[in-house]
């Protein structure tokens, strides 16, 4: 397995002229998913004792396996939060795999890390934050948070008062589902603000006056969010940071979906505030254009990550010894083993500039306010709320939440877009509505209306 020989160069020649032809494509299929006893059958066995050879299984994958996933780059993708990374950044995503570095400790990886440095220092720039701020690239929101959360805990629980004590952590219902997913590894309570619009410092002032005396004493953390996924709503944060400063409160700030804007000139002044943070989350893979997976967690004191997530062994020992001294990753957030998943950033940035992800950030944005345009302007379509960010909120009128599931299934069926409902808090309940989120610049007008008058 591990010698050269003629069919390893034949099947890089292959792997290189599908990479060729993926990156430079300019009208790839949506794609849509088969139920596995389908693929089953078409597919037969491909893990044998003797193998089936690399051809045969590159033929499966390009013929079957492939088209059974969405194009999460599909100009008509604007389900969830859909990622377009940049050309540059998947090129040298290859780069990365083959260069086999291990990005843990600087002994191993220097050149990797510097690079993977040279990139945190841009998106570092983006906030505010006071000089010493620094972070480190992640698997991705989810573990920016945890660790984020787990280094909040370890700092208050230094006083010995909350060593016994489960945390408790106060957070909006929009917060996104990695929130309370984190919440539950790493132990803590979740209080949840009522309201999917933006959590503001009033808010947060009378959902911690309503605490119970053991409440109180457990409270050591508040979660704002930069752009919730499912709105794009951007949290009070200047209000929530003289709170937390008040009330001696860790600061965090998920910006996994809505950090990408911070370079936006047009709507920079919603983020004022978060240069008060204490650490916050902001994904690469979504409105930075890198591949997956890329998340990010930055803190304003990286030391008290340090003490929270560096890690102990005799076999480790090596890494913290002089000659070994450097900038160690794995030191800063959950993960002991990881690629140098910011390197494929890095080149992108390198090579294009980062006056170019401005105009790339400030697109997603335009199509925005021209998706609310034509909604107001179509007659059997209306406006949830005015859009933010990237993302749109919209009614068909007259539709059930049956509509929108089967208008959803079938646009895909037809490898025409995907488009997904989503569930809007009023205040009688839940409402079924359609949502956009835009990050691929290379969606048009021309899309956005095409797939508004597929709901007539």
């Amino acid at each position: 397995m591990h010698k050269i020989d003629i069919e390893l160069v034949e099947m890089t020649l292959d792997v290189m002229k599908y990479t060729i032809d993926r990156l430079t494509a300019t009208n790839t299929k949506i794609g849509k998913p088969k139920k596995e006893e389908e693929l089953k059958a078409l597919v037969g066995e491909t893990v044998t004792k003797a193998g089936i050879g690399g051809e045969v299984a590159f033929k499966l994958w390009k013929k079957y396996l492939m088209k059974a996933t969405v194009s999460i780059d599909h100009p008509r993708h604007l389900a969830f939060v859909p990622a377009s990374p940049t050309r540059a950044a998947i090129m040298f995503d290859l780069v990365t795999s083959a260069s086999s570095i291990h990005g843990a400790y600087w002994m191993e990886g220097a050149g990797g890390i510097f690079c993977e440095n040279e990139a945190m220092r841009w998106i570092v720039s983006l906030t505010g934050l006071p000089d010493g701020a620094f972070g480190v690239f992640t698997s991705g929101g989810t573990a920016a948070n945890l660790s984020a959360i787990v280094t909040a805990r370890e700092y208050w629980r230094k006083d010995d008062t909350y060593k016994r004590e489960k945390g408790l952590i106060i957070t909006s219902f929009g917060a996104h589902s990695s929130i309370k997913a984190m919440a539950k590894v790493a132990d803590v309570d979740i209080l949840l603000v009522e309201s999917e619009e933006k959590l503001t410092g009033d808010d947060l002032r009378k959902t911690i006056d309503g605490l119970t005396f053991h409440q109180r004493k457990r409270l050591f953390a508040v979660v704002a969010t930069g752009g919730t996924t499912n709105a794009g709503i951007i949290d009070d944060l200047t209000g929530i940071a003289e709170v937390c400063e008040k009330e001696k409160l860790w600061f965090h700030v998920d910006a996994a979906y809505g950090g990408g804007a911070l370079i936006a000139d047009s709507v920079r002044h919603l983020f004022n505030g978060i240069e008060r943070a204490d650490s916050i989350t902001i994904d690469p893979h979504k409105w930075m254009f890198s591949p997956y997976d890329c998340g990010a967690v930055i803190y304003k004191k990286p030391e008290l990550a340090k003490e929270a997530h560096s890690q102990e062994g005799s076999y480790l020992d090596i890494f913290k010894d002089e000659g070994a001294h450097g900038f160690n990753p794995t030191d800063y957030q959950i993960q002991l083993t990881r690629r140098v998943r910011g390197l494929p950033l890095w080149f992108s940035l390198a090579m294009h500039g980062t006056d170019k992800y401005k105009q790339a950030v400030e697109r997603g944005i335009e199509l925005t306010q021209i998706a609310g345009k034509l909604i107001e302007d179509m007659p059997h379509v209306e406006l949830v709320r005015e859009p933010n960010l990237s993302c749109v909120l919209y009614r068909r009128i007259g539709w059930k939440p049956e509509d929108y599931t089967h208008w959803t299934y079938e646009n895909h069926k037809k490898g025409f877009a995907l488009v997904t409902p989503t569930k809007w808090k009023t205040t009688d309940g839940f409402e079924t509505v359609s949502r956009f989120c835009f990050i691929n610049p290379d969606t048009t007008k021309q899309d956005i209306k095409a797939i508004l008058e597929s709901m007539k």
